[in-house]
């Protein structure tokens, strides 16, 4: 019978049990290191220590930047073109609400698109659009439907215009089919639900693309389910998101609900949007948000609210501050200048400033201006962000500057047909760099 210690030299396995046999026994100092790593507490990790999310694109670095260090200036970038997405991959439909604007199929966007984006729009928020209730029920299903209108418009997207920041607007109220922006019980909105199933939508575009998660549904507690939900899926430092703060329940909603077809079917919207006179909410708003993790914020509508946008960047003064400038108050605008009130791109640009003024960063204006499509499609109002080349600001308004200058040396030479009026740039007019000046920009001499 060979000895124990002869089986361990041969087998180098116990006899009794056939396991390996037992490394030499440790050290109490070897004991006490291996101690210190098995029972060291792990440090739970906070939305507040999130900034990485905040600046992750090249477009979201330039929105870092405030109002007061870009001096005022109001570029491509500083814009985001809200886009209608419906269920028919292959029609471009008007909104007769909406001058100019349309609901776009999937396989029309990169024919739609290209030339605005080579003109320099940086960013797009799509809204998606189900042009009938069949698809709609209770939970808002088809909202992260792979084979529904926003999925794909994010795919192609991303593909076509790879360098597009790529934003989801978050709400369930145009795939319900009650037209309301949470799940409902029987006496109104359930908040907790509502969250779980907003939290999980954003997750959902997240990995379909999106770059940025923006939600309008104002329920409680939804950027904090957001937030984690991010976290715990490995996209908490990857996609940052813009809460609707300050969303008030307002009649200048009416052209973007046709748009929508995000109607209630019964009932409204003031159970949890703001009431247009409570500045205290939207104060306590905007800094709950802010606490939840949320890294820039809005306040929706803009022009009546112009007080709040203050509020906000008195409040929150580190955060970058949007404003959607919404369907009504453009249709204000195009409908005033299509009946000569005043000059449609004064009108525009007095609108834009003010919201600078009032303390909007370069986040920019989300909304449907014409400074987007007529602007930049038709009369180069903007430049794109890269160029050194000065657009809408204080300085240039001041003095009366409208398309730009061809003298040589003029960092706003456009072509001769667009020179026509005052540029505030160049030096006093003289007979051979002449100008003429409009009115309703420019009403005295230099």
């Amino acid at each position: 019978m060979p000895s124990r210690l002869s089986l361990r030299n041969r087998l180098g396995k116990r006899p009794d049990c056939g396991q390996p046999w037992r490394t030499p026994r440790c050290t109490s100092r070897q004991i006490t290191k291996m101690a210190v790593v098995v029972t060291a507490p792990s440090v739970p990790f906070e939305v507040s220590s999130l900034l990485h999310s905040g600046y992750g694109h090249p477009t979201l670095r330039e929105w870092q930047a405030t109002a007061a260090s870009s001096g005022g200036r109001i570029t491509a970038a500083s814009l985001v073109f809200p886009v209608f997405i419906h269920d028919k991959p292959n029609d471009k439909t008007a909104i007769p609400t909406l001058p100019g604007q349309f609901r776009y199929g999937v396989n029309t966007l990169k024919e739609a698109f290209e030339p605005l984006v080579a003109k320099g729009l940086a960013t797009v928020l799509l809204f998606g659009v189900l042009s009938t209730e069949d698809g709609k029920d209770n939970r808002g299903s088809m909202a992260d439907d792979p084979n529904g209108p926003v999925i794909q418009a994010i795919q192609v997207f991303r593909r076509e215009f790879p360098s597009v920041l790529v934003a989801c607007d978050l709400c369930l109220c145009a795939y319900t089919n009650h037209g309301h922006c949470g799940l409902l019980r029987g006496d109104g909105i359930d908040n907790q639900p509502s969250i779980e199933r907003i939290a999980q939508v954003a997750l959902n575009y997240v990995k379909a693309g999106c770059q940025l998660i923006a939600p309008s549904d104002m329920m409680d507690g939804r950027i904090r389910a957001i937030k984690h939900s991010l976290m715990t899926n490995g996209y908490g430092s990857k996609v940052p998101v813009m809460s609707y703060s300050a969303k008030f329940a307002s009649v200048f909603y009416g052209p973007f609900r046709d748009a929508a077809c995000s109607a209630p079917s019964s009932g409204d919207r003031k159970a949890y949007q703001l009431p247009p006179g409570a500045r205290g909410l939207a104060r306590r708003a905007l800094l709950r948000d802010a606490a939840e993790g949320a890294d820039m914020l809005m306040v929706k509508p803009g022009y009546p609210y112009l007080d709040i946008v203050r509020d906000a960047k008195t409040l929150v003064p580190d955060l970058p501050l949007a404003i959607y400038q919404v369907s009504g108050e453009y249709a204000m605008i195009c409908h005033a200048a299509t009946n000569k009130v005043f000059e449609l791109r004064a009108g525009v640009t007095e609108s834009l400033e003010s919201a600078m003024r009032a303390g909007k960063s370069r986040c920019g204006s989300v909304g449907r201006m014409p400074a987007l499509r007529g602007g930049m499609a038709e009369t180069d109002w903007l430049v794109r962000a890269d160029t050194q080349e000065p657009t809408f600001s204080s300085r240039t308004l001041r003095r009366g500057c409208w398309t730009g200058c061809r003298k040589t040396r003029c960092p706003r030479r456009v072509s001769e047909s667009q020179h026509t009026l005052v540029c505030g740039i160049c030096p006093r007019p003289t007979n051979t760099h002449a100008h003429s000046v409009h009115p309703s920009i420019h009403p005295s001499p230099l």
